[in-house]
């Protein structure tokens, strides 16, 4: 082994080390920040209760809208996944729009006359945010679809759906407990005229 070579190994050496080294500083500076901010966030819900307030109304009273977190995440990191490009191994024999014979206004919404057990279809896809009972319209469904409305679909026999599956336009909710289907259309707290959605 010459002398150049040798050189050349150890500068190789001691650069791994250095890289190694600020690699380690790196991941401890972002940790000790993570720690600073999480002890601020602490310190903040100790003394101030306002923020305190605040943080609990947001949290635990104010709906998230998951369009708005996908529209937030794929503007700074991309697409999650081409779902275009994913080709299911199966198709689902349902795929149906809403029929009905008459619509009158109801409370905030309409009340569709439809058949008995009526097989209540999503008008588009969405994920479900509630599943359960709205005083005045019975067992609820609420899928917020993709375009940020949440659509209320009530007094239906929910099939096998749960909390936050993601619902493809036209599958099956359930049925319809009688000859009434109601449904309430809403985009930030306001409810919507129903005419221009079926």
């Amino acid at each position: 082994m010459d002398i150049e070579s040798y050189r050349r190994n150890s500068n190789k050496k001691v650069k791994k080390k250095l890289t190694l080294k600020k690699s380690i500083k790196r991941f401890i500076n972002k940790c000790l920040v993570v720690i600073i901010l999480f002890l601020g966030c602490l310190i903040l819900l100790k003394s101030n209760t306002s923020f305190k307030n605040k943080l609990i109304k947001y949290v635990y009273e104010d709906s998230i809208h998951f369009t708005k977190l996908k529209a937030f995440y794929e503007k700074y990191f991309g697409k999650i996944l081409s779902v275009d490009k994913v080709l299911p191994s199966e198709q689902k024999v349902f795929n149906e729009n809403i029929a009905y014979q008459k619509a009158n206004v109801y409370k905030d919404g309409v009340e569709l006359k439809v058949s008995n057990q009526y097989m209540v279809p999503t008008i588009e896809s969405g994920i479900v945010v509630f599943i359960g009972e709205k005083e005045g319209y019975g067992n609820t469904v609420i899928i917020e679809q993709v375009n940020g409305i949440d659509v209320w679909y009530s007094n239906i026999k929910i099939s096998d759906i749960k909390m936050y599956d993601y619902i493809e336009k036209g599958s099956l909710l359930g049925e319809s407990l009688d000859n009434k289907l109601y449904m309430v259309f809403q985009k930030e707290g306001k409810y919507l005229d129903y005419k221009e959605y079926i």
